[in-house]
């Protein structure tokens, strides 16, 4: 499985309903299952993130959809970052010449 990295941050929206946050975090993770996806960690932080998550999916369109999906309830927007375990950056470089 892929392993992504979702920088968070509130909307206007989201900051209103601040208090539901833990709750939405949970509907995510309900989603993300539904469509392949694992939240592995979820992370409120301070600064300019406000969610740092990290996920696996089996691709990156399991990704997408999960991101899409979430992002179109206005609560938050995402910057999610494709990771690569050691393993699979040892392969990448393996086929640098």
């Amino acid at each position: 499985m892929a392993m992504y990295v979702s920088l968070i941050q509130f909307t206007d929206q989201g900051i209103r309903n601040i208090k539901d946050t833990v709750k939405r975090g949970d509907a995510a993770m309900a989603e993300a299952e539904k469509l392949g996806v694992k939240v592995i960690e979820e992370y409120w932080t301070m600064g300019a993130y406000d969610v740092v998550a990290i996920l696996e999916a089996p691709d990156d369109a399991a990704a997408s959809a999960f991101f899409l999906k979430i992002g179109s309830l206005g609560n938050v927007k995402s910057h999610t970052l494709r990771a690569f375990r050691r393993e699979e950056m040892e392969g990448i470089l393996s086929k640098i010449r």
